[in-house]
């Protein structure tokens, strides 16, 4: 049953606001989804076929124009996933950060577009699937609520929904990327982790994001690789920074050696803090 849109609408617009990057449209009861031009259906990339080989070649085609130099294939699938999995977790993580609801997206739920001039993500327009909410909110009572006990069974509501939608997208991905469950898993990981962390900075809440998604993923919560896996490091000036090691690696070492992501299992802690420290000054 479709749900009213208020129940959600509330954290989008905070996202979007926050970060003008991604726009995200909710669609209502017989609004079809929308088709042409940039957009992609996340159901057409989890069947592998000539919609994500298309979706490829502009990630092909982006590392050629920026850097170039045309990355292996592999490498281009891995960059492609990435770009729809960091937006396509947001759909979750967000309304239960910010509002304790978590909504489901089958792959049949989410389309995707980041043709869109000015957008650095891209849009998203989503059917949801019902959310879940705890005992006392207010929206308990719409249609399509699911409520649940407690804090930690909507933690588990959260890893329910992010595996549900990413299980068959990481399955049309796979085997371009030349990975299997675990790899694909730890990038799973990784993106639910570093997508919300960044979003929570730009709204001021990182340091409770990191709190939050520490007990989401506290370790051996099956699919998922690891755990979010924050730690502090020490600026020269005593200064706190904040980093994380990643469970899977993008790739991106293979386009410029020289430059590494700053939570990058290959990158080192004084190459962290250097990194660190000049994106803060930025």
């Amino acid at each position: 049953m479709p749900v009213p849109r208020p129940a959600l609408s509330d954290a989008y617009a905070r996202l979007t606001a926050a970060f003008p990057g991604l726009e995200i449209t909710e669609l209502g009861a017989g609004q079809p989804a929308p088709e042409g031009g940039g957009w992609v259906s996340a159901a057409s990339l989890a069947e592998g076929g000539a919609d994500l080989e298309a979706f490829l070649a502009w990630d092909d085609a982006q590392v050629l124009r920026d850097y170039g130099r045309r990355a292996r294939p592999d490498v281009v699938a891995s960059f492609g996933l990435h770009r729809y999995a960091w937006p396509a977790c947001l759909l979750i993580t967000v309304p239960w950060f910010l509002h304790r609801r978590v909504p489901r997206f089958p792959v049949t739920h989410v389309s995707y577009d980041r043709s869109v001039p000015g957008l650095s993500i891209g849009r998203l327009a989503v059917r949801t699937d019902g959310f879940a909410c705890l005992p006392g909110d207010p929206a308990a009572a719409l249609p399509g609520t699911r409520v649940v006990a407690d804090e930690e069974a909507l933690r588990a509501e959260v890893r329910a929904a992010v595996a549900e939608h990413l299980e068959p997208v990481l399955a049309g991905f796979g085997p371009r990327m030349r990975r299997r469950g675990r790899a694909l898993w730890g990038m799973a990981t990784d993106e639910v982790v570093e997508g919300l962390w960044y979003v929570a900075h730009l709204l001021g809440e990182e340091q409770r994001a990191m709190r939050e998604l520490e007990a989401l993923l506290p370790g051996a919560t099956r699919p998922y690789v690891g755990s979010a896996a924050f730690r502090e490091l020490t600026g020269p000036d005593g200064e706190a920074l904040p980093t994380r090691d990643r469970a899977s690696c993008c790739m991106f070492y293979t386009v410029r050696p020289e430059d590494t992501c700053a939570t990058c299992p290959r990158t080192c802690d004084a190459d962290r803090v250097t990194k660190l420290l000049a994106a803060a000054a930025s």
